[in-house]
């Protein structure tokens, strides 16, 4: 790291710690040379490439701003959508790619979506899958529907806590899948 005020090529590191929502390291850093004192923010970078082939960096703000339009007079708050963009961004990062496409942010987008609002989640759906006819959305409620029907049936499982068998979870690990069908 050069130092901002002399130049000079190596600087010490004195102090890091976390920042923001733990997705950045600040770190402060001092200068042998002029003795100057200064402060980064090192960041992953994650870029989204674009169906155009165009590359950008992804943006929580971007998230936020396409899902608010599915939830336009929907019980969702401002809260709701900066958690839901929290959770795409750690999803995506998850993967350890440094670049994804466009698309998986869209898949990225309809579990925590679909768990938030429904009716929000049809409405992203419908456009982020190109929803073509009628029978797509009456694919997608019938989907929900039965995934409604089952819901009980998870939450009993998932309280039975340590004795809950491998079956079990291999069932309470499709719902994952079947969510993501409903919205292609």
């Amino acid at each position: 790291m050069h130092c901002p005020f002399c130049r000079r090529v190596d600087t010490r590191v004195v102090d890091s710690r976390t920042a923001e929502d733990g997705s950045a390291i600040r770190r402060r850093r001092q200068c042998p040379e002029c003795g100057r004192r200064f402060s980064t923010v090192e960041t992953a970078s994650l870029t989204v490439v674009k169906r155009s082939g165009a590359k950008e960096p992804f943006s929580r703000d971007k998230v936020i701003a396409g899902v608010r339009k599915a939830c336009q007079g929907r019980p969702v708050s401002d809260d709701d959508l900066a958690l839901l963009a929290q959770q795409v961004e750690e999803s995506v990062r998850a993967t350890g790619a440094a670049q994804v496409d466009a698309d998986e942010i869209g898949r990225a987008i309809l579990g925590p979506l679909r768990r938030l609002d429904e009716v929000a989640f049809l409405r992203f759906a419908s456009v982020y899958s190109s929803f073509t006819s009628l029978e797509d959305f009456e694919n997608a409620i019938d989907t929900l529907r039965a995934d409604r029907a089952t819901a009980p049936e998870e939450a009993a499982d998932a309280g039975a806590g340590p004795g809950r068998t491998t079956d079990q979870s291999a069932t309470l690990g499709e719902a994952e899948p079947a969510e993501e069908a409903s919205a292609h």
